[in-house]
């Protein structure tokens, strides 16, 4: 079964929506149609920019990726939800053979893929109790390809991603679409900290693509120009292996 999302008159939160990547996905959602976005964020005030611009349509809500407590509590109070991105993550400029490898690896796991694991146990939940819904990863061509530089990060969003499998054949049962994003480098905070700004491309093309993934029931989605490059190449793969049901024989 393809479960296709329209965000038109949807509720959403969005974790790490006061920045970068987060802030624009919430716009572009606002700006199609989305009825209220719930901003997930460490800091309340740090959301104020989108109440500025848009207005009781954004709640800003309290959420840490490493504190359960946090997660479960803003579950408790967007019970409206129909869409969650999780968007919120960390990224350190680690090597596998750099004196602190371990204490990154296991910060990034935290935060990258306990968080993921947080935020599905707590909203699943409630977005079978609206009908079903959506719940889009935002993982990385990192994900797939390890950048040395990078390499405890490029470990954590693989795991990420493979969670988001496991998601996306649980979730499907309950009627809840699962996208999983996979972005290059994209002009974000985090990008220029890591010294990719050179290469990176607008964030844009992150909600463009989630937004056609949504449309199109698509569970991969590649945005910028680094993220076709694999998919050209992975695509196949993907079809054949990843998305298909390889225990039907």
């Amino acid at each position: 079964m393809t479960n296709n999302t329209d965000l038109q008159n949807k509720t959403v939160l969005i974790t790490g929506a006061n920045r970068g990547i987060g802030k624009v996905i919430a716009e572009s959602f606002l700006e199609r149609g989305a009825k209220k976005v719930y901003a997930a964020v460490r800091n309340i005030d740090s959301a104020t920019p989108l109440v500025d611009q848009y207005g009781d349509r954004v709640q800003p809500i309290e959420v840490d990726m490493s504190k359960p407590d946090s997660i479960s509590n803003a579950a408790n109070i967007a019970q409206d939800v129909d869409v969650v991105v999780n968007n919120a993550g960390v990224l350190t400029s680690t090597d596998p053979l750099q004196e602190n490898a371990l204490e990154s690896l296991n910060y990034e796991m935290d935060v990258n893929v306990g968080g993921l694991v947080r935020m599905a146990q707590a909203f699943a939940p409630v977005l079978k109790s609206n009908g079903g819904g959506a719940f889009v990863q935002l993982n990385s061509v990192a994900s797939m390809k390890n950048f040395t530089p990078f390499t405890t990060y490029s470990a954590s969003k693989a795991a990420a991603y493979s969670v988001t499998q496991g998601l996306r054949e649980l979730l499907n049962e309950q009627g809840t679409q699962v996208v999983s994003v996979h972005p290059g480098p994209i002009a974000t905070d985090m990008v220029k900290q890591a010294g990719l700004d050179d290469i990176a491309e607008p964030p844009s093309l992150v909600a463009d693509s989630i937004i056609a993934a949504l449309n199109n029931g698509n569970f991969h989605a590649f945005p910028d120009s680094m993220a076709r490059q694999i998919q050209d190449v992975y695509q196949n793969y993907a079809t054949n292996v990843v998305e298909a049901n390889l225990m039907e024989g």
